[in-house]
């Protein structure tokens, strides 16, 4: 059993304070002998890395994205310009490994970061791959990520349902990657903050054995951060594991005298960002 903790920040913002709270947690699963995912979950960046090829290439490949990202939330400089940088660095530092040095290696990226730096906070989302950012706000949930792999084209294309690429043989086909032969910029989205909103951040791991109504249903029914990530990955598990699984769940909220607790605006204003 995962031990999973809640970990909680407030955060002043223009207008007042913001409180996080979050909890993390990742499982080899069961038909893995390796965890190729790792993750990161800190102030002001939450992000889940899912790495490929070779018996240790996608562990390397995902542990190095990581390490370079999670300096970023250390050195408290979190901007798409630092992070475009952070995955130069980390192709560079696959590429240079003896073990993650072929074509299918790679890893993918996906997370969220709070934006304080203008008149009112963002979060700012960021993904290369297919793991994936899931937003409930008002009791529906939404993925706010958009999936870089084989089926999602042909779901764009029309040529697949999205029930027909739920079993996909090209399911875990994916088009773009942080890997050792080519630097990519994630797909940024930016969603203004709003209180009671909670994220899920995962790997596909969990995507393979919840539903997004499951996905839901574990967050309705645990209030707690990591009861909800306990929750979860142990349905993911009892539903076959048949991947690592990782997942994030970060809950967002004003504190009650905060001003602006009722101005925020809906997660459809949400926006592309420029890298």
């Amino acid at each position: 059993m995962v031990e999973v903790s809640t970990q909680s920040r407030t955060v002043p913002v223009p207008g007042g304070e913001l409180e996080l709270s979050w909890a993390a947690a990742t499982d080899t699963g069961r038909r893995r002998e390796v965890n190729q995912d790792a993750v990161f979950a800190a102030f002001p960046l939450f992000v889940v890395a899912d790495g490929m090829g070779g018996h240790v290439g996608g562990e390397i490949a995902s542990a190095r994205t990581i390490e370079r990202l999670s300096a970023l939330a250390d050195a408290g400089a979190v901007t798409p310009k630092t992070i475009e940088k952070a995955l130069a660095r980390a192709v560079k530092d696959i590429a240079a490994h003896p073990e993650a040095t072929d074509d299918g290696t790679g890893t993918t990226i996906t997370g969220v970061f709070l934006d304080t730096s203008g008149e009112a906070p963002h979060w700012v989302t960021l993904n290369i791959g297919d793991s994936r950012v899931y937003l409930v706000r008002d009791g529906a949930i939404v993925q706010i990520t958009t999936d870089h792999s084989v089926v999602q084209e042909l779901v764009a294309a029309g040529r697949l349902s999205p029930e027909e690429a739920e079993n996909h043989p090209y399911g875990n086909v994916i088009t773009r990657a942080v890997g050792p032969s080519e630097g990519v910029t994630p797909d940024y989205v930016r969603l203004d903050v709003t209180d009671g909103d909670r994220f899920v951040i995962c790997s596909d791991g969990l995507t393979k054995e919840l539903t997004d109504y499951g996905i839901r249903h574990f967050l309705d029914e645990n209030p707690d951060p990591a009861d909800a990530v306990a929750a979860m990955l142990d349905a993911a598990l009892e539903n076959g594991g048949r991947d690592n699984i990782t997942v994030i769940v970060l809950d967002v909220g004003y504190p009650q005298s905060a001003e602006g607790a009722e101005a925020s605006a809906p997660a459809a204003g949400s926006s592309p960002v420029e890298g």
